[in-house]
């Protein structure tokens, strides 16, 4: 088997939410296997450490997770059109797995959720994009021949997959929103397979 890494920060649990999604489509695909990840939340003061592991959800992640994994998934909300800041401390650390080349030529993808429809989703899930450019990786969207990407009147782009919480992050996924993150985490595990045959 090999893992495909969904790794993600969520506050609300929306973010959460779709990262399941995209495990089960990660899943749906014979010989993969998703782990999923988080990352701790950062302030600009810190008291404490955080925990080694969570309280709940899934663990955080380790630099092993990112050197063994086949392809990767990654998930923030967005904060004024990029990424939360969690996610992005934790990318900014990765300069000794950009100089070794641990991710180059392996898929990876984005997915997000915003409070509205105009919240930056499109914006956010380029610069997410970004820095996996940068480490070298295979970058994949959704194409439109899935046909959800046609339909939506949620989240969903061809960018990544995409949900619209509400301003009280309190709308459950939509149906398109949850088909097109499993496509986009079966399309990433289908492209992992081939790249390491």
């Amino acid at each position: 088997m090999a893992d495909i890494l969904i790794l993600y920060y969520s506050r609300g649990g929306s973010v959460a939410q779709l990262a399941r999604h995209v495990a089960r489509g990660v899943e749906e695909v014979e010989g993969m296997r998703a782990r999923l990840r988080t990352v701790p939340p950062v302030a600009p003061v810190t008291a404490t450490a955080a925990p080694p592991v969570p309280d709940e959800g899934a663990p955080y992640v380790g630099k092993a997770d990112l050197r063994d994994c086949a392809g990767l998934a990654l998930g923030s909300p967005t904060r004024f059109g990029n990424m939360a800041a969690p996610l992005k401390h934790f990318i900014d650390t990765l300069g000794a797995e950009w100089a070794s080349g641990s991710l180059v030529g392996k898929p990876a993808a984005a997915f997000t959720s915003t409070a509205t429809m105009h919240g930056g989703q499109e914006s956010t899930l380029l610069t997410m994009l970004v820095p996996l450019l940068h480490h070298g990786m295979v970058v994949l969207g959704i194409p439109f021949t899935e046909s959800a990407l046609n339909t939506t009147a949620t989240g969903g782009t061809p960018y990544g997959a995409s949900h619209v919480a509400g301003a009280d992050d309190d709308r459950p996924l939509s149906d398109d929103e949850k088909a097109l993150a499993r496509a986009l985490g079966r399309r990433l595990a289908e492209t992992a397979r081939k790249l390491s045959a």
